[in-house]
């Protein structure tokens, strides 16, 4: 009797333990995109903060802050894809 009950209990419960394995993933997975983004916006300024030093000239610091950017605006579309 104890085994039926334990392999019905198993059989109804899967998907919420299928779910909240999901979610963690999902939460995760957000949790990575968003360190990212914060690390991306932490470059964007440190290559500001380098060409106003004089550490890159103009032409330099428009081609990354380009490229920058663009991958944050990548990061942000990722993590609105998860909300």
């Amino acid at each position: 009797m104890l085994v039926v009950v334990a392999v019905a209990v198993l059989v109804i419960s899967a998907p919420l333990r299928r779910r909240g394995g999901r979610e963690a993933a999902g939460a995760a997975e957000r949790a990575d995109l968003e360190a990212a983004r914060d690390a991306k916006y932490a470059e964007i300024r440190d290559a500001e903060m380098d060409y106003r030093t004089g550490k890159l000239s103009e032409a330099d610091w428009r081609a990354l802050d380009r490229q920058l950017r663009r991958e944050a605006v990548e990061l942000l579309h990722r993590l609105d894809e998860l909300a």
